[in-house]
């Protein structure tokens, strides 16, 4: 059975930092590319940040240099690294697992996790 699970999400005043972990059970971990998607109430999911299995990562243009996705393989584990937070980024934080290989694609998501930025 496969499992993403998002932690680290809460409230956090403007300007401060969050790491939203996402640990991963039940895939071959190492090959599959990953990502965080957000959604914001009343809008669509949205892209925030994908990593590949070679570590090449990719950001949302409005969120470069502020947002940082890294992998653990070890500890089947991605991150999002959340720097001077806005209240615009207030949503439901979601992992992403993929893994393509000619037709074969497989496609999991986490439950998600809430980030709120208030003061």
């Amino acid at each position: 059975q496969v499992q993403l699970v998002e932690s680290g999400g809460g409230l956090v005043q403007p300007g401060g930092s969050l790491r939203l972990s996402c640990a991963a059970s039940g895939i071959a971990f190492s090959i599959y590319a990953l990502g965080w998607y957000r959604q914001a109430p009343g809008k669509q999911r949205e892209l925030v940040a994908t990593i590949t299995k070679r570590s090449i990562t990719n950001y949302a243009d409005s969120l470069k240099g502020r947002f940082t996705i890294s992998r653990d393989n070890a500890k089947n584990t991605v991150y999002l690294q959340m720097n001077n937070l806005k209240p615009e980024d207030t949503a439901v934080y979601y992992c992403n697992a993929n893994f393509r290989w000619g037709p074969e694609n497989e496609d999991y998501w986490g439950q998600g996790t809430q980030v709120t930025v208030s003061s």
